[in-house]
C-alpha cells in the first residue's frame, strides 16, 4: 500500500480534516434541526450562501496559501453591484456594459493591489486594509454624487438574468450554485494539475527560495490579487441582479466569513498548505453552521456563540488530524530505517 493510500497518507491531506468537519456539523444540525434541515428548501439555504461566498473564498485561500492576505473583497462586492445597478439600472444602458464594466473593475482594483505589494514590499493586509477603505469610499461618494441614493433599482431580463442572477432546479438555488461548481472545478485543475499550483504553494514556503529557482513570483502575485478583486466584484454583479437592487452597505461580512472559510478548510495562515477542495469542504461547513441554527430550537440570542463554538472546533478536528497523519508519517518512516 502506499503512503497516499495509507491512513497516515490520506489524513495528512489538507482535505481530510475539512471534510471531517463537514461530516460532524452535518450530523450535529441534521439532529439538532430535523428533517427540515436535510430537505431541499433547507438544502437550499446552506447550498447559496455557500456558493456566494465560495466564489470569493477559493481565490483568497490561494492568496493565503502564496502567503499574501486580501482583505479589500469587502469593498469590491458592493462595488460589482453598484457598478451594474448604476450603469444599467440608473443610466439604463445595456446590462451587457454593466457586466464589462463590472469585471473591469475588479481586475483594475488587483493589478493596483498586487503592483503595491510587490513593489512597496508594505504587508499585503496593510495594502489591501488600504484599498478596502478607498473603494468603500470612492463607491459611497459617487453614488450618492450620481444617484443622489444608497440603493438603485435594477430590472434585468432576458440571458443576462438566466445566467447571472436566476433561481435554477425548481427555483431554489441561485445560479450562483452552477458558478461555483465551475469555478472549483477550475482550480482544482489550476492548482492541482498545474505547474502555476506547484509554484504557488512555493511563494508559501520562501518566496526567495521560489524567485530564485525562476518562479514568476511577481506576476503570479498579481494574478492571484487580480481573480480575488474580480471574484468578490462578480458575486456583488449577481447579487444585484439576482434581488433588482444594490445597496452601498453591505460585502463586509465577506472578509472575515471567507477567511473562516478557507482556514476551515485546512489552509495554515503562515502559507504554503491548503487545497482548492479543502476550501470548498470548508466554505460548506461555514454555510451549513451559518444556516443550521436557524432550524433548531436554540435561543437566537446564542446563535453567534453556539457558530463560534461550532466553527473553532471545527478548525481545531483539522489541525488535530493534521498532527496525528504528520506523527503516523514520522513514525512509519523511523520504523523503516
Amino acid at each position: 500500500m502506499t503512503s497516499n493510500s495509507s491512513i497516515g497518507g490520506l489524513l495528512r491531506r489538507p482535505e481530510a480534516g475539512a471534510f471531517l468537519g463537514l461530516v460532524a456539523v452535518l450530523i450535529f444540525f441534521a439532529i439538532f434541526g430535523g428533517v427540515t434541515f436535510l430537505k431541499p428548501a433547507g438544502m437550499s439555504s446552506w447550498l447559496n450562501v455557500a456558493a456566494n461566498l465560495g466564489v470569493i473564498a477559493i481565490p483568497v485561500g490561494l492568496l493565503m496559501i502564496a502567503g499574501e492576505l486580501d482583505i479589500s473583497v469587502g469593498a469590491m462586492v458592493p462595488l460589482g453591484a453598484m457598478t451594474v445597478a448604476v450603469v444599467s439600472g440608473h443610466f439604463g444602458l445595456s446590462i451587457w456594459l454593466g457586466v464589462a464594466l463590472t469585471l473591469s473593475f475588479g481586475v483594475i482594483v488587483g493589478l493596483i493591489n498586487g503592483y503595491m505589494v510587490i513593489r512597496t514590499a508594505v504587508p499585503s493586509l496593510i495594502v489591501t486594509l488600504g484599498s478596502l477603505f478607498a473603494v468603500q469610499g470612492i463607491v459611497l461618494g459617487l453614488t450618492v454624487l450620481i444617484t443622489k441614493s444608497t440603493s438603485v433599482a435594477l430590472a434585468t431580463e432576458g440571458p443576462a438574468k438566466a445566467i447571472f442572477g436566476d433561481f435554477v432546479l425548481g427555483g431554489q438555488l441561485q445560479a450562483m450554485v452552477i458558478w461555483w461548481l465551475i469555478v472549483t472545478a477550475f482550480y482544482i485543475f489550476f492548482v492541482h494539475f498545474s505547474r502555476f499550483g506547484n509554484w504557488i504553494f512555493a511563494m508559501g514556503g520562501d518566496k526567495v527560495s521560489a524567485r530564485n529557482a525562476g518562479i514568476p513570483t511577481e506576476r503570479l502575485t498579481i494574478t492571484l490579487f487580480v481573480l480575488s478583486s474580480t471574484s468578490a466584484a462578480f458575486v456583488g454583479m449577481c447579487q444585484a441582479i439576482l434581488y433588482n437592487s444594490a445597496q452601498v452597505a453591505g460585502g463586509q461580512s465577506f472578509i472575515f466569513n471567507a477567511i473562516i472559510s478557507v482556514v476551515v478548510g485546512g489552509v495554515l495562515l503562515t502559507g504554503g498548505f491548503g487545497s482548492v477542495v479543502g476550501i470548498f469542504f470548508g466554505t460548506i461547513t461555514f454555510a451549513i453552521v451559518n444556516q443550521g441554527i436557524y432550524y433548531t430550537d436554540f435561543d437566537r440570542n446564542w446563535s453567534s456563540l453556539i457558530i463560534g463554538v461550532l466553527l473553532l472546533l471545527a478548525v481545531l478536528m483539522n489541525n488535530t488530524f493534521r498532527k496525528m497523519a504528520l506523527s503516523y508519517s514520522s513514525k512509519k518512516k523511523g520504523a523503516k530505517t
